[in-house]
């Protein structure tokens, strides 16, 4: 909802005023930002709040603070107007890092301090606000986005080559596996949970938090963690509630987006606004799966249909909003959906992002539950959930068998060192013969993937909420509900929850082929019945595949038949055009083998990107 953007200068004269202004039109999508504004001059020092309500920053006996975001736990801290003078007198009483740590919270924030010509940064422990900087020999720099400080003098402000091959030829869960990158060459990331600081003689960054093999929760039964469960998770989105002013929620016909629309009806004791996005094609649509929750947890409920979106329209809008391509179809619908959502005058939005990863609801999440009960030498149970998995969950194209399991096992099980996943290779070199050979070498890419834990299925959740999935995701939402003036809330991801959640084993994950079963037995009472006993997951998805077709591929046929898309050198256009009629093959005679539609929505996105930069160029070509 707000945006930041601030400098440490090392020495005079290092950023003149016409610096600072381009990158505060930057900082406002592309006009000067909308709503309220504080700046702050403090020293060689600069902070600048924008957005909606009353700014949060703060300035006092030398110190300065600006944050964007929310406190959750106000009556463990000082007490003080806003959540930037909260901060403030924290830091004076705990110091920096020991205020951050006390926070539960959202949040990206700078504290400048003038007597020691330093600049502190701190992002939340699970990433949900943005934060980027750059560091010149004669300043510091940090923004909410990134492209406001690709303008700042000295700043490579072009894209990186290893971004641009990720991003065109393999799969978007390579796109966020540096926490510490940007798209741009000169532009780093704050990753989650860390903090920076920087003086004259330079920066440091280190972490301040972080996810730890505790073991699995000892003490009650599953009963009694069903329930501290369920009383997280409550607790989790009344403090959230406390925060919002005329709040809706994001509701699909799953177990997430629902669970946290109920547990705000628990706190309120009344029905709230609900908005879903609907489709005509029927594998897409969730209506009727949202149904149950219409009445006594969704009242009014409002569906935006999303229909035949102008697609490549839509893309460009998109792109200029995220300073970068967009990962994934699904979130054309969510910026279609955060638009209404303000249209109908609602100014904070809940959704259920991270309830997958912490109750290990994807399908690719059976094989690590069967490596770790391979693992532990639990034959028998092992034996009769991929039976049920298989009766559960088997697909025409995606088939499940034992021998699916066996492979599974060979390409991303490494049983030789107890929890360590492996990367799948298939997935993320799939398309790499539809890249210039010149541009990036993806064969050799190989993500890193920490193993914090002796479980294969919790490192493989840590990886998605830290490496891959989530990431990309909090992004999306984030510059979406920025751009409408929107606040916007995860409960899953409080710090607590998660902490909670990677303590409990994956048999109370996963039992006899069906998903998330400690948050189905913690909903009990809370959910409708039907929405919390439903086996089949469809996923928030949109029907991309049909974009491409007809019309749409048409549409791609131009842009790759185009003197700029030949000339960039990203892509072998002979291959991408094998893949387009591949595609529409595949689409339009109803074939049971996968089709190409996520590589067609990166190359749109990756284009409309690289065609809306000033200088296009990617590894020094023009």
């Amino acid at each position: 909802m707000a945006q930041i953007l601030g400098f440490l200068a090392r020495r005079d004269g290092a950023l003149s005023r016409t610096d600072i202004d381009a990158a505060i039109v930057r900082l406002g999508f592309g006009r000067v930002a909308a709503g309220r504004q504080q700046a702050i001059e403090a020293g060689r020092g600069y902070l600048f709040w924008s957005g909606r309500g009353a700014p949060t920053a703060a300035q006092d006996g030398g110190l300065a603070v600006v944050f964007n975001g929310w406190i959750y736990n106000p009556e463990e801290l000082p007490t003080a107007p806003d959540d930037a003078s909260v901060f403030l007198a924290l830091s004076r009483k705990a110091g920096f890092e020991g205020a951050v740590q006390r926070v539960n919270g959202d949040f990206g924030l700078a504290l400048l301090d003038e007597s020691a010509a330093c600049l502190w940064l701190a992002r939340d422990r699970l990433g949900l606000q943005p934060l980027y900087y750059v560091e010149q020999p004669g300043f510091v720099a940090f923004a909410s986005r990134p492209r406001p400080l690709c303008g700042l003098p000295g700043v490579d402000g072009r894209p990186d080559p290893s971004f641009v091959a990720r991003f065109a030829g393999s799969h978007y869960r390579s796109f966020d596996n540096d926490p510490h990158a940007s798209p741009y060459r000169g532009v780093r990331q704050l990753p989650a949970a860390h903090v920076l600081k920087a003086t004259s003689g330079g920066i440091a960054c280190r972490p301040y938090w972080a996810l730890t093999d505790a073991g699995d929760v000892i003490g009650g039964g599953e009963a009694e963690l069903a329930e501290r469960y369920r009383d997280l998770l409550i607790d989790a989105t009344r403090r959230r509630l406390a925060r919002a002013d005329r709040a809706c929620f994001t509701l699909s016909g799953g177990m997430d987006s629902s669970s946290v629309l109920s547990a705000a009806v628990q706190v309120g004791g009344h029905p709230l606004p609900a908005f879903s996005t609907v489709y005509e094609d029927p594998t897409f649509d969730e209506s009727q799966d949202i149904q149950p929750m219409l009445g006594p947890k969704a009242e009014p409920w409002i569906p935006v249909a999303v229909g035949d979106p102008d697609v490549f329209g839509l893309v460009r809008d998109m792109v200029a909003l995220h300073d970068e391509p967009v990962a994934t179809a699904t979130w054309l619908s969510h910026y279609l959906l955060a638009g209404e959502v303000a249209r109908e005058g609602y100014t904070a939005v809940f959704g259920g992002l991270g309830g997958d990863e912490l109750n290990a609801g994807e399908y690719e999440y059976f094989l690590f539950h069967f490596a770790d009960l391979q693992q532990a030498g639990r034959t028998a149970e092992l034996e009769q959930e991929i039976a049920a998995w298989v009766a559960h969950h088997d697909h025409p194209i995606h088939r499940k068998s034992r021998a699916t399991v066996e492979d599974g096992f060979r390409r991303m099980i490494d049983f030789s060192v107890p929890g360590r996943c492996l990367p799948d290779t298939g997935r993320l070199h799939r398309y790499v013969s539809a890249l210039d050979p010149g541009l990036f070498d993806l064969t050799a890419y190989r993500p890193v993937m920490p193993h914090p834990f002796t479980s294969y299925l919790k490192n493989r959740c840590y990886q998605d909420i830290f490496f891959e999935t989530a990431p990309c995701c909090l992004r999306a939402e984030d510059r979406h509900t920025s751009a409408f003036g929107l606040a916007r809330f995860d409960p899953f991801l409080d710090h607590r929850l998660v902490t909670f959640m990677f303590q409990v084993p994956g048999d109370m994950k996963f039992r006899r082929g069906v998903t998330k079963t400690l948050l189905r037995q913690a909903m009990t009472g809370v959910l409708p019945e039907e929405t919390r006993t439903r086996v089949k997951k469809t996923g928030w998805n949109a029907p991309a595949h049909l974009w491409f077709t007809g019309k749409g591929a048409d549409q791609v046929r131009d842009l790759i038949g185009s003197r700029a898309f030949r000339e960039r050198g990203v892509y072998r256009v002979d291959v991408v055009e094998g893949l387009l009629n591949d595609h529409e093959t595949v689409v339009k005679g109803g074939e049971l083998r996968e089709n190409h539609m996520m590589f067609l929505w990166q190359l749109v996105n990756l284009e409309a990107w690289l065609e809306s930069l000033s200088n296009g160029a990617v590894g020094g070509r023009s």
